[in-house]
């Protein structure tokens, strides 16, 4: 810790000058009303997320030797690209090393950089200990994703743009993975303005930091459960876990479902995609999980590299969690004009029927009795609760 300085940080800033964007900070007044959230989108950052900064910023000071021998990465995917690209334009030959379930777009947009991609069965950590393999045997400079001083150095850039774009900001929210992100974040932030609130977020499925923060030493979880692949990481880094003891005043998780519904929140009232990752600072400030009422709160959205295929399903969680889609299973005499009369019931409450199933042979239904499945489009959990007594006052008994 004692090599990371500010001066560290503000050189990378110089270095990152025509290597990235500095991306803009959105007041995003229609997310709540509790306070007044700003939201920092390195989702549009090159690469599409803020690792584009660390891995530049520490292959720009590798010596000529070490660019000879080339560089090797592990990666869920975001930190693939940034170093993918970061060695394109230095010329220098990239392996990295990606879970096997890393999203299909994040590995061509890899391979699209000119990398090398070994695909490992298992999490991320498991690629991690791949490269650490490869990298005995190729000599090639290992870029962690998040415990080096320098890749962290890169990623504090960001709290200096907070700082320069939001100077009166009351507190800052950041995704916390191995940790690193938060580590530059959180040390910039403190050393220039120490009033400044930093808070963490983790999935509740991967809570290594919030674990080893809570129980004052690293731990390792036994796996990991979330769609937010860029933040499930089994063990926080060495440095990043003394950074977060140090600088970062609070750490809390969220959950798959309320992630979903800050995605999709930030797709309806922003028009922004964010990734699962990206999204649980602005799940943690709408679900309530830090004391931020009638505070400046600035949401760093990290990243916007999201499969699309997990995006339809995401959307459709962030509904039903909202409220705004739902699904019934009434039991039905078979006879004619019952599903005209429920169909009925549901037009004139103003609910939109949006597909149907009909089974008459599950075994638990009466001889002359059938399930009527049917999802719905609706207002919000009022609506499907005023939907359900109608049925119910009508004589339809709903089974779930």
């Amino acid at each position: 810790m004692k090599m990371l300085t500010l001066d560290k940080i503000y050189h990378a800033s110089y270095v990152l000058k025509d290597a990235i964007r500095p991306t803009d900070m959105i007041n995003a007044t229609n997310l709540s009303d509790d306070c007044q959230i700003y939201l920092k989108t390195e989702n549009l950052q090159i690469t599409g997320a803020f690792k584009a900064r660390g891995a530049y910023y520490k292959i720009s000071q590798l010596s000529d030797e070490e660019r000879a021998k080339g560089v090797i990465a592990c990666s869920a995917g975001n930190h693939a690209q940034g170093v993918a690209r970061a060695a394109q334009k230095y010329g220098i030959k990239s392996l990295i090393c990606m879970p096997d379930s890393a999203p299909i777009s994040k590995v061509e947009a890899t391979k699209s950089y000119g990398a090398e991609v070994c695909l490992v069965e298992g999490t991320y950590d498991d690629a991690h200990d791949k490269a650490v393999e490869l990298q005995k045997t190729t000599g090639a400079t290992f870029i962690h994703p998040f415990d080096d001083e320098l890749v962290i150095a890169g990623q504090g850039t960001i709290g200096l743009e907070i700082l320069e774009q939001l100077p009166d900001v009351d507190a800052v929210i950041v995704p916390i993975g191995g940790g690193g992100l938060i580590s530059g974040i959180a040390y910039t932030i403190k050393k220039l303005n120490p009033h400044v609130k930093v808070y963490g977020v983790q999935s509740a499925g991967a809570p290594s930091m919030y674990l080893s923060i809570a129980h004052q030493q690293i731990e390792t979880l036994d796996s990991v459960n979330t769609f937010a692949d860029g933040i499930a990481v089994k063990t926080p880094g060495e440095l990043t876990f003394e950074f977060c003891k140090q600088y970062v005043d609070e750490i809390m998780t969220v959950s798959d479902d309320e992630l979903a519904t800050a995605i999709l929140t930030l797709i309806e009232k922003q028009k922004l995609i964010s990734e699962g990752a990206g999204a649980v600072s602005v799940a943690a400030a709408l679900f309530d999980k830090f004391a931020i009422k009638g505070k400046k709160v600035c949401c760093l959205v990290s990243g916007g590299n999201i499969d699309v295929t997990i995006l339809s399903r995401v959307i459709d969680r962030g509904l039903q969690k909202t409220g705004r889609l739902a699904e019934f299973t009434i039991a039905l005499t078979d006879k004619p004009g019952e599903l005209q009369n429920v169909s009925r019931i549901i037009s004139k409450l103003g609910a939109n029927v949006v597909a149907v199933s009909h089974d008459r042979a599950d075994l638990n239904t009466d001889i002359n009795s059938c399930y009527l499945r049917i999802s719905l489009e609706t207002r919000n959990h009022e609506h499907i609760q005023k939907i359900k007594d109608e049925l119910i006052r009508h004589g339809y008994k709903i089974v779930q």
